[in-house]
């Protein structure tokens, strides 16, 4: 005989309601009342037909996730394998799925977020990004479609509009370049990704505030952008190198960035950290295991992903859950590929 939602109550000594509302990870339910009723579960080998739920209550149990219409920066930086490892585990926690959807175009990436909402293929969407006049973030917004953005929204009228998880970008990149300073480097080098994104505005705003309170001039020929990929750092720190005077120092917004530009000065024989510093972003694996290893700002990359998940399915769950700004702490891993400014 089937064991039912009712076998599970009686046992819990809950109603029947309550068990159900467990099943879908209410809020509203003590954590543990959840354990007793979870308890009861395993005990009885009680598992949820959650395809029955979902046609019953209209719900796709499903969560979108648009990535960055560039499939080559997301299959080969790890940024993107850890964040969804942390929405992985926020959605699973839930009893969602997660649906990816990417593009080689913006138009592409448009089209398949079209056909997600207006298919019913899925409850909400997550943005693994956030860039200058987004269509797709002004799609979902004028349908009041539920989403969560990782990064912080580029139109300041929709920051307190819409739940985004995001860095201090600022902030961090500040922090980073005022170490840099603080060795002696007065010739450093910014090295980010599209100007398009709102990450690299903000790593940017936050290097030049950092140069300017230290008041050392700005060169906007220390200035480059490419895309967030080990090719990206190899052009970008050889057009640096032409200079007339070459920084000292480079602030990388990206490890993978950061190995590229590690592996064209080893090739042309400049020592690292005594001829040229350098500081980047993420804290990813093989930032410990370049050599030398990598100064990095730990994002908690993991953490941004879990955030968004979970925020979302919230939204989801609670009708009118306020608007959030989900800012994940960052941290300086201090390692050997900084050093003091060479003398000159």
């Amino acid at each position: 005989m089937a064991i039912t939602i009712k076998d599970v109550a009686k046992l819990a000594n809950v109603a029947p309601s309550t068990v159900s509302r467990v099943i879908a990870n209410s809020p509203r339910i003590s954590e543990n009342t959840k354990k007793r009723v979870r308890d009861a579960m395993d005990e009885l080998k009680y598992h949820p037909n959650f395809i029955a739920r979902s046609l019953a209550s209209q719900s796709t149990k499903v969560i979108g996730l648009v990535l960055p219409h560039s499939s080559g920066v997301f299959f080969q930086n790890p940024f993107f394998s850890e964040v969804i490892q942390g929405l992985s585990e926020g959605v699973h926690d839930n009893h969602y799925a997660l649906q990816m959807t990417s593009g080689k175009t913006e138009f592409d990436s448009y089209e398949g977020v079209v056909q997600m909402v207006q298919g019913g293929r899925v409850d909400g969407i997550i943005l693994l990004y956030s860039m200058i006049d987004d269509k797709i973030m002004e799609y979902l917004t004028k349908r009041k479609f539920p989403f969560v953005v990782i990064g912080k929204p580029y139109d300041h009228d929709l920051i307190d509009k819409i739940t985004h998880v995001d860095n201090d970008n600022y902030m961090a990149a500040k922090e980073a370049t005022e170490y840099i300073i603080g060795l002696g480097h007065n010739k450093i080098g910014f090295i980010g990704g599209s100007p398009s994104l709102t990450v690299t505005l903000d790593r940017l705003n936050g290097y030049k505030d950092a140069l300017k309170s230290s008041n050392i001039e700005l060169d906007e020929d220390y200035i480059i952008h490419g895309d967030f990929l080990r090719e990206g750092g190899q052009e970008a720190v050889k057009a640096l190198l032409r200079r007339t005077i070459p920084p000292t120092a480079l602030l990388v917004t990206d490890d993978l960035m950061a190995v590229g530009v590690v592996n064209t000065l080893t090739e042309m024989h400049i020592d690292i950290p005594s001829e040229v510093s350098i500081i980047s972003f993420n804290n990813a694996l093989f930032a410990e295991m370049s050599r030398p290893p990598l100064t990095s700002i730990d994002i908690n990359i993991k953490e941004l992903g879990y955030q968004a998940a979970s925020n979302l399915i919230q939204l989801l769950k609670i009708e009118n859950d306020p608007v959030k700004r989900i800012i994940i702490p960052h941290r300086l891993v201090i390692r050997q590929s900084c050093g003091v400014a060479p003398k000159k």
